[in-house]
């Protein structure tokens, strides 16, 4: 099968206008002429009149008819033309049905069937009726139920017969599997480089010669897409789409879906995005699936996926597809703001510092944002709401891929809430200086220039349970104004080889858009100290801590680790961590604070002493645990919350702890 039809792109401009397909109605109702007289047994008459009344009316045509577009993009003989041409009088001229059952002697037969063609076409050929060639292949007629091949009936498929009438859709057959993509728009230039350079490749490729796989690999999504329907748009090609999840195990339907496919290909000037987004590579069975599709279908073929993949019997070229650049970015901010852009006081460079987002993602942000923005130009005061909807938006966005994986904090508490050693909240107030001011040091100032290793904002909270390491994270979530997940290490780490790798990628990639806050729990659980090699769990136990500790040195936002055990931890990966904040079982002191600060103003309170209070030698957690209690026990009361209200909380959260509540802690308080 040919995939380069003559004067295609002229075809493909012009099949749609009135002229073309009035011409294209006359060029098959001539074709159609002469199977008519074959079939009423004029084969006498001068053989050369048919195809001279033919290229007479090719000549006059904008663009070659449909049925030589057919003939030469399956390479069917001339007698292979006429058997598809018979198949299609029956459909389109009401009296061929009765030229078929005069020419069978049998009235019954109002069809065609291969016995008839063999008797009444000019050039018959026996090799025309085997299942490889072109009629069979290609499907370009079905063969009925019948007694034996020759007697068994034809019929034109439906596809090829409104192709030949000058009608394009999808073959109903691929409804489900291939769904069309929608053009391109504005690409930035980096994704435009791209699309030139694959329209390049396959302008570039001989006629017949089967043209590479491209492999768009990297993190944009959108963009993977956007670049392959550019570079369509550049050869004149339409796009369809295909989820590599719906490809068919079974040897026989996958056959059947590949030669379908190839033949809309040819018919409609087509190429076919496989889209490996997601696609589960243990598992084997698709995996096959997948790699007998990408090698044995012709055409032209993208693969996306955010790995690589080997193929073997085919040429195959790879791009990586990253999110738009800085300043890319920062045009398509400027761009789909408008008059607005200006105005916002630097507010655009802290959303490219901040977020890493694809165009689309960007428009979306900005319409959503918009929505309710004054006509005129916006006042400061305006601008700063403008800016804070903007900020809002880039985070909803970025949402939906991390919440089916994480839990998502809503962080509530502030810097007051935070009752930490001075040197702790120094600590922390640097890491907020850190993630704000990244843009300005690595790229300003020219750091990430330098390297591109440790520009990850990484930091480890250890101390132990309930001492405020999750709070710590709300605060700094609430300082930055950056959405927090709660990712909780001990079901991520699977016993599985590779599993775990696999969910810390899905992880990471699904922040780095939004440039969230990670809070990753129970880092003991993954990161103790690298054992000595002895099996193959050994060995893909450190290969698991070591790719965390690489994507948490290229991840964009704020990574915190929590553990209660720190001289579990590889003393490797501590030094990579770059800030290490110990959080310490707080003192009579830090309690007698936390018991100032843990009632909200709203809850009436009589007669409490934070000094008898603190002596309970618990950690803030559980302080806010006893407080909450003592609440919920005063309001059945209808009272206010007392120093008795709290005892009895008190004992209840030692029962938890399997503690005693001594003397000497609750002495004077009733």
């Amino acid at each position: 099968m040919s995939m380069t039809p003559p004067d295609t792109q002229a075809q493909s401009t012009l099949c749609g206008t009135t002229g073309w397909f009035r011409a294209n109605q006359r060029y098959l109702m001539a074709a159609l002429e002469g199977v008519r007289a074959a079939l009423e047994g004029r084969r006498a008459d001068d053989p050369g009149a048919r195809e001279a009344t033919l290229r007479s009316l090719r000549e006059h045509m904008p663009a070659p008819p449909a049925l030589e577009t057919l003939c030469a993009t399956f390479n069917l003989s001339p007698f292979e033309r006429d058997v598809v041409l018979l198949c299609a009088g029956v459909e389109l001229d009401s009296t061929f049905a009765a030229l078929c059952a005069a020419a069978q002697d049998d009235p019954r037969r109002t069809y065609p069937t291969f016995g008839l063609a063999l008797a009444v076409l000019p050039e018959a050929h026996w090799s025309a009726l085997t299942p490889t060639a072109p009629l069979r292949r290609w499907r370009l007629i079905e063969v009925g139920a019948g007694s034996t091949l020759m007697t068994s009936p034809l019929r034109v498929d439906e596809r090829v017969l409104h192709h030949l009438t000058g009608l394009h859709h999808l073959d109903e057959h691929l409804f489900g599997f291939v769904q069309p993509e929608p053009p391109s728009t504005d690409l930035v230039p980096s994704h435009r480089q791209i699309a030139e350079a694959i329209a390049g490749i396959w302008a570039q490729a001989s006629s017949g010669e089967m043209l590479p796989v491209v492999q768009l690999c990297g993190p944009d999504l959108a963009g993977k897409r956007a670049v392959a329907a550019a570079a369509c748009e550049m050869l004149g090609l339409h796009l369809y789409s295909l989820p590599a999840q719906v490809i068919p195990a079974t040897p026989h339907e996958l056959d059947s879906l590949m030669r379908l496919w190839e033949r809309e290909a040819a018919l409609s000037l087509s190429a076919l995005l496989l889209d490996c987004e997601g696609l589960d590579r243990q598992d084997a069975a698709r995996e096959s699936a997948v790699a007998r599709f990408i090698e044995g279908v012709r055409g032209a073929l993208f693969v996306t996926g955010r790995e690589r993949r080997a193929v073997r019997r085919r040429p195959l070229v790879t791009f990586e597809v990253r999110k738009p650049l800085a300043d890319e970015q920062r045009a398509l901010w400027h761009q789909a703001l408008g008059p607005a852009a200006p105005v916002l006081n630097g507010g655009v460079e802290r959303l490219v510092a901040q977020f890493d987002l694809s165009a689309p993602v960007i428009r979306s942000a900005c319409a959503q944002a918009l929505a309710e923005r004054p006509a005129q130009e916006p006042p400061p005061t305006v601008a700063a709401e403008l800016e804070a909807r903007l900020w809002a938006a880039c985070r909803t966005q970025a949402r939906p891929r991390l919440d089916d994986l994480a839990q998502r904090i809503e962080p509530t508490a502030a810097w007051d809430d935070l009752v930490l050693p001075e040197a702790q909240r120094l600590t922390l107030r640097e890491m907020a200086a850190h993630v704000r001011q990244r843009a300005t040091v690595y790229e300003t100032w020219g750091f990430a220039a330098k390297s591109a290793r440790g520009l990850g904002i990484s930091a480890l909270f250890a101390g132990p349970s309930g001492t405020g390491k999750t709070m710590a994270a709300e605060v700094l979530a609430n300082e930055l104004q950056l959405d927090l997940y709660h990712i909780d290490l001990s079901q991520v780490v699977s016993k599985y080889i590779g599993e775990t790798e696999k969910n810390l990628r899905r992880i990471f990639d699904a922040a780095e858009e939004g440039g969230v806050l990670l809070l990753f729990d129970e880092a003991d659980a993954l990161f103790g100290k690298r054992s000595e090699v002895k099996d193959s769990h050994d060995r893909y136990a450190n290969i698991e801590v070591s790719y965390l500790l690489q994507r948490m040195e290229a991840y964009r936002g704020l990574a915190i680790l929590t553990t209660n055990m720190k001289k579990a931890l590889d003393t490797a990966f501590l030094r990579r961590i770059r800030f290490l904040v110990s959080f310490p079982f707080p003192d009579a002191a830090a309690r007698a604070e936390i018991w100032r600060r843990i009632f909200p103003p709203d809850t009436p309170t009589a007669g409490l002493d934070v000094q008898k209070l603190a002596r309970l030698n618990v950690a803030g957690g559980n302080i806010r645990n006893i407080a909450l209690n003592a609440a919920f026990l005063a309001a059945e009361a209808g009272e206010p919350v007392r120093m008795a209200h709290l005892l009895q909380a008190a004992r209840a959260e030692y029962v938890k702890l399997e503690k005693s509540l001594t003397d000497a802690e609750v002495e004077g308080w009733i």
